[in-house]
């Protein structure tokens, strides 16, 4: 059997966003295994029929010599396992796994960036470094004739110098979503405006901008409250400490901590809300919100605006501007056929293909078979 490897940081990651790959590969008669550090889905991975291989390398450490002893020990996995595709995810399993490829001597790798993350958000002299240090690795000394780059939006390819159209570049609707396990249900009465951002607690995602926006909001009389679903990440430097969580749970404001039920979130909701400082692939969390009928209101960032076109499945906003996103919630929470229009669209949007997970496995799929037959 032809042998597929998954390179991953966090068996998290991979299990709330890639099963679904898994099982596709499988189902096309390949051998799976996911190297990545294992903590507690280790189960949830095999039950898709693939080898989980732990492999302890920190994401948020930034020490080369770390990085290069994680790529010297998964080269070794790699040659031991006789693999025949490495799918690398993410900026860190893309350097790691590169590096760990070119050094097992496989040529045939795949690249699937997830969003450039705080290299993509930072707009000064030292992110314009990084992303000409990512562009020179990726498609320099990391690439070989057979490799292959999977973008969540054309932003990102444009970032790293390569055009969304070149044939070894493909562009998915992010990890994709099933419409049928997030459907529509009735919106809520109104008033007032039942606002939730559903994502890691991280200062990069804009959580305070969108605290601050709702305090805006109601200052001016608007009937709006806003939830927050998530955790801090604890291996991400820009995590949101707890005590500034609980603190910011006052007047129409509430931190509830990670959801595993993001249906029943979207239930009780009007409008999705991710106020990006930038550095998305395609945030799932948007996606979730869309299929299940919720208007969209993001910043107007990558990845984010591959999915909300204004005025249409939402409403997009400058990023790390409060005042600019609570008027769209004062806006909104006077306008409840405006918040149904654009929930409906943003079903439809889903509907439409593309942002399934049957479009995303087709796609991948494709690029699998590339090489295979390559």
């Amino acid at each position: 059997m032809r042998r597929l490897v998954f390179v991953v940081t966090e068996d998290w990651f991979f299990a709330s966003h890639f099963l679904p790959m898994a099982r596709a590969a499988v189902a096309m008669g390949l051998a799976v295994a996911v190297v990545t550090r294992v903590r507690e889905h280790r189960a949830v991975i095999e039950a898709t029929g693939a080898q989980v291989v732990p492999l302890e390398a920190e994401r948020a450490s930034l020490n080369p010599m770390a990085a290069g002893y994680a790529a010297g020990q998964l080269a070794a996995i790699l040659k031991a396992l006789r693999a025949d595709i490495v799918h690398c995810i993410a900026l860190r399993g893309i350097l790691v796994g590169g590096t760990a490829a070119a050094m097992a001597g496989v040529p045939a790798r795949v690249y699937a960036l997830t969003g450039l993350g705080l290299v993509g958000a930072r707009h000064d002299r030292i992110g314009r470094a990084a992303r000409l240090g990512l562009r020179t690795l990726i498609r320099g000394p990391l690439a070989s004739t057979r490799t292959r780059y999977l973008f969540e939006n054309p932003d990102d390819a444009r970032a790293l110098g390569l055009d969304p159209l070149d044939q070894s570049v493909t562009v998915i609707g992010g990890a994709g979503v099933d419409p049928a396990d997030f459907m529509p249900s009735p919106l809520p009465a109104m008033p007032p405006l039942r606002v939730a951002v559903v994502a890691r607690m991280l200062w990069s995602k804009g959580v305070d901008v969108a605290v601050e926006a709702t305090r805006l909001a109601r200052a001016q009389g608007a009937p709006v409250e806003l939830d927050l679903f998530g955790a801090p990440d604890p291996s991400n430097r820009r995590a949101i400490a707890e005590a500034t969580l609980r603190n910011w749970s006052r007047d129409g404001v509430a931190w509830h901590g990670p959801t595993a039920d993001v249906s029943s979130v979207w239930a009780h909701h009007h409008v999705a809300c991710l106020p990006s400082r930038g550095g998305e692939g395609l945030p799932r969390t948007l996606l979730e919100a869309a299929s299940c009928g919720r208007a969209l209101v993001a910043s107007d960032v990558p990845g984010c605006r591959s999915l909300v076109r204004d005025g249409v499945e939402g409403l997009l906003v400058p990023p790390d501007d409060a005042p600019a996103l609570a008027r769209i919630l004062v806006r909104l929470s006077g306008d409840a056929r405006l918040v149904a229009e654009l929930g409906a669209a943003a079903r439809s949007r889903i509907e439409a293909g593309g942002f399934t997970e049957t479009a995303v496995t087709d796609s991948v799929r494709a690029v699998w078979r590339d090489l295979l037959d390559a």
